[in-house]
């Protein structure tokens, strides 16, 4: 458990995210950290990496709870954590969870010490502690003892395998460190981050067969743009499929201007689309071709979709259940009708050429044609009047599949 959020075991996997604000700006900290969560983040990572960022820790959690804004806060320590969390007791106690770097605790004889000051602390508040190795931050020192043992087999390893078990070493040993300094198992979450995709799934088999601790997924420096969405979603998909991974995030880079919810929302549809929870309506549209010459049903769908997802904070309170529903919209007749008939509710649009009306079915029955220029508009109250219908007060509509709502949230 972190905070009010269940980890691990039977728990539905979990959306994490980082704010990339200055924590000692506690009011730019705060309205990202309500941003991501309204976004469907259940869980937020903040830096702690200075004396004036600990000292607004328990700030910033004070203004989330006058906000109604239950998120828990992760807190991230590198180098100096011990440090901190010691001296900044209010800090300890506000944070849900810490995250550990073990190749960032110190080095040589310091090591141990800073390491178990922090678990104490964490023992001392009850507080759950994820051991997250970067290839990027490896123990140095460690690596080189294990390069040296390397080199006398007979038979050694790549540096490419050596260097994962290097990871999954550094994550196993300082979990049992942790255990023997009294943290109980099921406190502890750990994560063996690395940005390359194979690398990343052979770590995670690797991992999930020497453990029973829950895994926190992420592709770490994914990138920008698409190529992070695409690495993050082919590494990420292939470990959920094969039913390891209790945590996730996607370390998108924004591009300049962009929402950091973006993040969350490409977490959210990763496991959506795989049938593993659901998050927000979903909408189906074709591509397009040579018969959809027009842009409109392009716009049409992108209006629904950002029409749905707006208004989640709000409907996941009043219409429990929505999440499930599906929307399709399509640009002309060869697929059209079919998919249409699939959705719960779905139009299919006039390509090139065609009639120019719209036919609308809801459950598989086709109940009106829309035409004229007010469409979008009509369209978008028939998808309003069904989800009151079907999911007010308790909602009557469910999904065959076997998919856990998020839990209701609400900013007031």
């Amino acid at each position: 458990m972190i905070g009010n959020v269940p980890v691990g075991g039977n728990s539905p996997i979990v959306v994490q995210s980082m704010t990339n604000t200055d924590t000692v700006d506690p009011i730019a900290t705060v309205n990202q950290i309500v941003e991501l969560w309204s976004a469907g983040s259940e869980l937020v990572r903040i830096t702690v990496n200075s004396a004036e960022a600990a000292a607004r820790v328990s700030e910033i959690r004070q203004r989330l709870d006058d906000m109604g804004c239950t998120v828990p806060l992760i807190g991230d320590f590198h180098f100096n954590g011990h440090k901190l969390l010691k001296a900044y007791p209010d800090c300890a106690k506000s944070l849900a969870k810490y995250r550990i770097n073990p190749g960032n605790v110190g080095k040589g004889n310091k090591r141990d010490d800073q390491f178990s000051s922090m678990i104490e602390t964490a023992i001392e508040y009850d507080k759950p502690v994820r051991i997250g190795v970067n290839w990027g931050s490896l123990d140095q020192e460690k690596m080189a003892r294990m390069m040296d043992s390397n080199a006398k087999l007979a038979e050694p390893l790549t540096s490419e395998a050596l260097m994962r078990e290097a990871l999954i070493q550094s994550a196993l040993e300082s979990a049992e460190q942790a255990e023997a300094l009294g943290l109980a198992s099921n406190k502890i979450i750990i994560s063996c981050k690395v940005s390359a995709v194979q690398d990343l799934i052979t770590v995670y088999r690797d991992l999930a067969e020497r453990c029973q601790y829950p895994l926190h997924l992420g592709l770490t420096e994914a990138g920008m743009g698409s190529k992070g969405i695409v690495a993050s979603t082919a590494a990420i998909a292939i470990l959920l499929q094969e039913g390891i991974g209790d945590t996730i995030r996607i370390s998108l880079t924004p591009e300049p201007g962009e929402s950091r919810t973006k993040e969350v929302i490409v977490a959210q549809e990763i496991l959506q689309t795989m049938g593993i929870r659901s998050f927000t309506p979903l909408v189906t549209a074709c591509p397009g071709c040579g018969r959809t010459t027009s842009t409109f049903f392009q716009e049409l769908a992108q209006n629904i979709q950002s029409f749905l997802r707006e208004k989640m904070p709000v409907w996941r309170s009043l219409y429990p259940g929505v999440e499930s529903l599906n929307v399709a919209v399509m640009g002309c007749v060869v697929n059209g009708p079919g998919e249409s008939k699939l959705a719960n509710i779905g139009i299919s649009l006039p390509g090139t050429g065609e009639i120019p009306v719209a036919p609308v079915f809801v459950d598989g029955q086709k109940t009106v044609t829309l035409k004229g220029d007010n469409i979008a508009e009509e369209f978008q109250r028939i998808v309003e009047d069904y989800i009151y219908k079907n999911y007010a007060e308790g909602g009557k509509l469910r999904s065959d599949k076997k998919i856990i709502p998020v839990t209701p949230i609400s900013i007031d």
